[in-house]
């Protein structure tokens, strides 16, 4: 039994508006394959295909206001309540308190302290962590809940040879953006297969996606179409490389932003927890909100 958690930052279930909402305005079958044949709004309900169990999730916590992503990150991977701990929604890195919580707890360190083997997968730029030693930048809840399990933050390095995926997948954004244009390349169905392969190596791991919640914050509309279309297609190549008696391939989110691009700001709309494997129930059996994604993975690894 293994796991591989894909976390889609920003990404709630909102309205059923083509205007609005990429989720909605794309062609996504996969996506709508796994919720039993919904659209991924605010209607869709819990479902089960026979191979993914899909969940609308809540990411309030009981705290009111728009749920951010330092302290709903930390509650993943802590099990946590960590906004009803502080009294308030923070982010988006985590504040003093929420870094305090992740280096008592987190998913990663418990998974090591137990003999087990952990990463996360996502490859980081010369200048991040450039930024990150210095000073100028603190980590991001996952990425500081890495670091507390001793950790080390992949490099360019391991995109190049292989052990570690960009941000998109597809690492286009290396070769266009970062000035790497020997970075190997992936459709992005390749990609999805690659991920599911790099996670084998370990009995956790984690990657992380954040250009969802960058473009619900700035937009355009047509970037977000394109952007989940594209992930739509890395998740059917996970689904193709995955074995359904491996272990589980969880699909999850912090918050809402994503599916509202009328405003750009974070919502207080539910976000898609998948569950797929044969031993999903494990996992989705009497599963709600983002604090008990972190014990149920537990549980699944066996790890009391």
């Amino acid at each position: 039994m293994h796991v591989l958690l894909v976390f889609i930052d920003g990404v709630g279930l909102g309205a059923d508006d083509a205007a609005v909402n990429p989720l909605i305005a794309a062609h996504v079958p996969t996506l709508e394959s796994l919720s039993a044949g919904q659209r991924w709004t605010a209607a869709a309900v819990r479902s089960d295909n026979g191979r993914a169990a899909f969940i609308p999730t809540d990411a309030t916590l009981g705290v009111a206001g728009r749920p951010q992503s330092g302290s709903n990150q930390a509650a993943i991977l802590t099990g946590i309540n960590v906004p009803q701990r502080l009294g308030y929604h923070y982010g988006p890195k985590p504040d003093a308190p929420t870094r305090h919580l992740l280096e008592e707890t987190n998913l990663f360190k418990t998974v090591l302290e137990a003999g087990r083997t952990a990463d996360l997968i996502n490859a980081y730029p010369p200048r991040l962590h450039h930024d990150i030693n210095r000073g100028k930048t603190l980590r991001s809840s996952i990425q500081h809940a890495a670091w507390a399990a001793g950790l080390a933050m992949h490099t360019a390095d391991d995109l190049l040879n292989g052990d570690a995926l960009s941000e998109d997948w597809t690492a286009r954004a290396w070769r266009e953006y970062l000035g790497f244009p020997n970075a190997p390349t992936y459709a992005p169905e390749d990609a999805g297969r690659r991920m599911v392969e790099v996670s084998r190596r370990y009995d956790f791991a984690f990657f992380s996606h954040w250009f969802t919640d960058v473009i619900g914050h700035r937009g355009p509309f047509e970037d977000g179409v394109k952007l989940i279309e594209t992930i739509d297609r890395v998740l059917a190549g996970a689904l193709d490389a995955w074995d359904d008696d491996e272990g589980l391939l969880i699909v999850t989110s912090d918050h809402g932003n994503f599916e509202a691009l009328d405003h750009g700001k974070h919502t207080e709309n539910p976000v898609p927890t998948v569950v797929i494997g044969a031993a999903r129930h494990i996992f989705a059996d009497g599963y709600s909100n983002l604090t008990q994604v972190t014990p149920r993975i537990l549980e699944a690894l066996g790890i009391g």
